[in-house]
């Protein structure tokens, strides 16, 4: 018979942190990252979640979320991320909400497994032992030297088998940039491109062929992720080899189904800091399970990795620079590469993370406490 575990505090604290140096996609440019940092309290235990989202999911969870959590059951996470959806009904499900939802979600589960003393990836069902990374960077933005630098590393130091660079800003210089890309990375390591949506399909569909010409075996978000003609016409059309990937922008279970259902993609994306935390992760999971699809998490990867030990077609996590230099500066217990693998450390309970208080305040915006 466990004991009472009664949800006591919550706490919500927003970070802003400058990137290492400009970035920018195919589509949008930026020079820092935000988080949000949802710690939940109970039984003489603290879970952390967070997610990479506007400031305004950290209100969000201390306005909307929070009254529903308060005093609640920490084990009751099906009632409580159903109540958590039902509460942000007339402001939006998806965006800054889902956010909100993932940061809590993530919170609840890793406050569960610290409870019962237990490490994250063995409550959810162990399938592996440890999860393959892709090395993800590459922005527009770097310089030949940069690229060369960062994917290299990828592949040399960290033994990535796969890494990926963004392209679309100047689609004319692409062409180039995976020249150097593939030159730095050699011809044992995969590469992956990411327009991010930038391209209409004529220049998708031209951009496939060039890519070719570099063995690219991935090309993500060729078009808009909500043009599924476009992408299934893509997967259509794409070189022997190269698959089709989308969905980092599903924040739940309707958007997956319709990609699927469209044959859109060759790989399912999902972010369980977007698709309202493990709970709607599990959810996109099944789903590539019953597809049947490959599936691969996107970005977070020290959050990410316990559930995608037990995800059953999961393929890899990307190894996101951002979020991995974010993650390494506020928490300690992250994973460390070896061999182009991580695995979670089933000595420490929950996902393993401890926020790092001191080294967070100093990028610290705004928070609250309920």
């Amino acid at each position: 018979m466990r004991a009472e575990a009664s949800i006591e505090r919550i706490d919500i604290s927003v970070y802003e942190v400058p990137t290492d140096a400009p970035e920018a996609d195919g589509t949008i440019s930026w020079n820092r990252t935000t988080v949000v940092v949802a710690e939940l309290s109970g039984a003489g235990c603290t879970g952390v979640g967070y997610t990479y989202a506007s400031a305004a999911a950290g209100d969000i969870v201390k306005d909307v979320l929070a009254p529903i959590l308060h005093k609640q059951d920490a084990f009751a996470i099906p009632k409580l991320w159903n109540g958590m959806v039902s509460a942000v009904r007339n402001i939006g499900w998806r965006g800054a909400c889902a956010n909100a939802i993932a940061a809590a979600d993530i919170a609840l589960w890793d406050l569960k497994a610290r409870i019962l003393q237990t490490p994250l990836a063995q409550l959810f069902g162990k399938l592996r032992d440890g999860v393959p990374i892709y090395g993800s960077g590459g922005f527009t933005t770097y310089s030949d030297a940069q690229l060369r630098d960062q994917l290299g590393s990828w592949a040399h130091h960290d033994g990535c088998e796969w890494v990926k660079m963004k392209i679309g800003t100047d689609p004319a210089r692409d062409p180039h940039r995976m020249r150097i890309a593939r030159e730095a990375i050699g011809d044992s390591t995969a590469l992956m491109i990411d327009a991010n949506g930038a391209l209409d399909r004529k220049q998708a569909d031209r951009m496939a062929g060039q890519a070719a010409e570099f063995d690219v075996v991935w090309f993500e978000e060729p078009v808009s992720s909500d043009d599924l003609e476009g992408l299934h016409a893509l997967r259509e059309r794409a070189p022997t080899g190269m698959e089709i990937a989308a969905g980092e922008y599903g924040y739940d279970a309707f958007y997956f189904r319709p990609m699927l259902d469209a044959q859109a993609v060759d790989v399912i994306q999902a972010d369980a800091t977007r698709c309202c935390g493990y709970t709607g992760f599990l959810t996109a999971a099944a789903l590539a399970q019953a597809e049947p699809l490959p599936l691969s998490a996107h970005t977070a990867p020290a959050v990410h990795l316990p559930v995608c030990c037990a995800a059953p077609r999961l393929r890899h996590i990307e190894w996101f620079h951002d979020h991995v230099r974010i993650e390494r500066m506020f928490f300690d217990g992250t994973p460390v590469p070896k061999n182009g693998i991580v695995e979670p450390d089933l000595s420490r309970l929950g996902h393993g993370l401890e926020l790092k208080r001191s080294d967070a305040r100093r990028y610290q915006i705004n928070g609250g406490s309920h």
